[in-house]
């Protein structure tokens, strides 16, 4: 039978081997490998090859690799909590810098609790227990949850898109967990288990360093903003993909709207109150990556900073590049927009401090086709009773508006930071919401493909690492643009676009995880999203003009 082994021609004797059988001399430790692409295809390293499969090994240091590492090691975390505390009700609620915030909502955390479990987890990874993953169809996986008595993984059986039932086993121990899975405990080498507020934090290596944990506290203003959110949640008894749908097959789909989307408007009110209570503030700053929903946030500021007696002028930063020859380039030689230089700092912050004072200023407009800016006569000028509201990539960068006094800026942070879990084990990543929105738009508004906006996800990301994220605790306020209902209407715009995808494209295995996922949610009708709702940034209708 012939192969391809990264992009190397082979021929096997033996046909029924696994990847990780077939390839033992290939796969050395130093070379962190945990899984293998098939076909563009995510797949165990227990994957048993197919004629002209072309197979690549996945390590630590990619996205995916990354991915099931953290899944394995939060799968030995729940085994050894279920070992040592079989009562503990364990919910993993969230992601911070490189770790799982994670609670037991019936006992509390105690630095006694953590040892045991962390000791148990070693004892488990030395052991090498095989992981492996068993499949029933919904007759046997029925007869299994009424045999067991249990709701792991229970929300596959409501799925009337799954033909079947998986779970993860490892000796006595099952559960279910959403991706590939490493394919025995001894792929787990770094971890770190450490209490942390009342609950306690599982910590992992950074995508950029493998090998060893790196110091790094997580944003007390970030985890502020997502218990703040996953609390109110768990109040409305909707903090489960799992109870979720279970709202909207009752009929409620109406009362979650709305329920969400009243918080939002309440946010966004109490930002505007805390905007006017710093007397003095003429400029409001507003950052957040990709996705977020900015511009809907920051019409909606507006209308609430009316409201309190204040109008909202906006001013472009993309109106400030400096001209073509003097933008910077990155390491490929290629034109970086995106990085702080790119922008006229000079002419911005004289134009603010005019604006300011009074004085009329002359506004530019960038020619982005000659790379140069033009004035065509419109002029701005700040009356009293007006307030700048600027939004950008750098807007929580200091270095930005350096000309400013510190007590006439209002900084915002925004991001759909997710709350919302698959079920107790299972987090709905923040960057796949944010990645789900921006493959919705793209496609209604700018006619790219999900193909596209997938190809150049990566990019954006190392964009918001290097020139968002680093700022956001220097924000005045951190609002969570996430609804919990948004992706039951995303599902229908983002599937038919991710179907197009076959796995003849290097982009295959992250359009199928994304295909599988929405899969799991109910669908909510578009007629139920209000007209003013952050969502309609994506999906289209909305009263605002973009």
């Amino acid at each position: 039978m012939k192969l391809q082994l990264n992009e190397k021609e082979i021929e096997i004797t033996n046909e029924k081997k696994t990847v990780a059988e077939l390839f033992a001399n290939e796969i050395k430790e130093d070379d962190l490998i945990i899984a293998c692409n098939c076909n563009n295809e995510i797949k165990s390293l227990n994957y048993i090859p197919k004629e002209n499969d072309k197979i690549k090994f996945v390590n630590l240091l990619s996205r995916d690799g990354r991915r099931i590492y953290i899944r394995g090691l939060l799968y030995i975390m729940s085994m050894a909590f279920h070992e040592c505390y079989p009562e503990a009700y364990l919910t993993v609620n969230y992601q911070l810098t490189n770790a799982m915030y994670c609670e037991v909502d019936n006992m509390q955390i105690t630095k006694e609790m953590i040892e045991n479990v962390k000791n148990k987890m070693k004892e488990i990874i030395q052991k090498k227990l095989p992981i492996k993953k068993v499949e029933m169809n919904k007759e046997e996986a029925e007869k299994f949850y009424e045999k067991e008595k249990t709701l792991r993984g229970i929300l596959q059986l409501d799925n009337n898109q799954k033909s079947g039932v998986s779970l993860y086993f490892c000796e006595n121990y099952y559960n279910y967990f959403y991706g590939v899975m490493p394919i025995n405990t001894e792929y787990i080498k770094i971890f770190e288990i450490l209490k942390y507020n009342d609950g306690f934090l599982v910590r992992y290596p950074s995508k950029t360093n493998p090998y060893e944990l790196e110091k790094g506290a997580a944003s007390k203003k970030l985890v502020s903003a997502l218990d703040e959110y996953d609390d109110i949640h768990k109040v409305l008894n909707i903090n489960t993909l799992y109870k979720l749908n279970q709202k909207i097959k009752e009929g409620k789909a109406s009362e979650v709207v709305l329920l969400a989307e009243a918080l939002h408007e309440k946010k966004i009110s109490d930002i505007a109150d805390n905007i006017i209570k710093r007397k003095g503030v003429k400029v409001v700053l507003i950052a957040g990556p990709s996705s977020s929903g900015k511009t809907t946030f920051a019409k909606r500021l507006g209308i609430q900073l009316r409201l309190n007696g204040l109008k909202p002028v906006t001013i472009s930063v993309d109106n400030y590049f400096v001209e073509r020859e003097e933008t910077p380039v990155d390491e490929k030689g290629e034109y970086d927009f995106e990085c702080l230089e790119a922008i006229d700092r000079k002419l911005f912050n004289n134009h603010l401090l005019s604006l300011l004072n009074g004085e009329e200023i002359q506004c530019p407009t960038f020619d982005f086709k000659e790379g140069t800016k033009r004035y065509d006569g419109k002029t701005m000028k700040l009356a009293d009773d007006e307030i700048l509201v600027i939004e950008g990539i750098h807007c929580l960068n200091d270095k930005l508006t350096e000309a400013i006094p510190k007590d006439k800026k209002y900084k915002v942070y925004i991001s759909a930071l997710t709350v919302l879990n698959i079920d107790y084990y299972n987090r709905i990543s923040t960057t796949d919401s944010r990645l789900i929105r921006r493959i919705v738009r793209d496609n209604n508004f700018r006619g790219y493909p999900a193909l596209n906006t997938l190809k150049m996800w990566d990019s954006v990301n190392r964009g918001e690492e290097s020139h968002i994220f680093p700022f956001q605790d220097g924000a005045d306020s951190m609002f969570n643009t996430s609804l919990i209902y948004e992706l039951c209407v995303l599902k229908k715009y983002a599937i038919p676009e991710l179907e197009k995808i076959d796995n003849s494209c290097a982009e295959f295995a992250e359009a199928k995880r994304l295909y599988e996922f929405l899969k799991y949610f109910e669908d909510i009708d578009d007629e139920l999203v209000p007209k003013n709702s952050l969502l309609r940034e994506f999906i289209g209708g909305s009263i605002f003009e973009y």
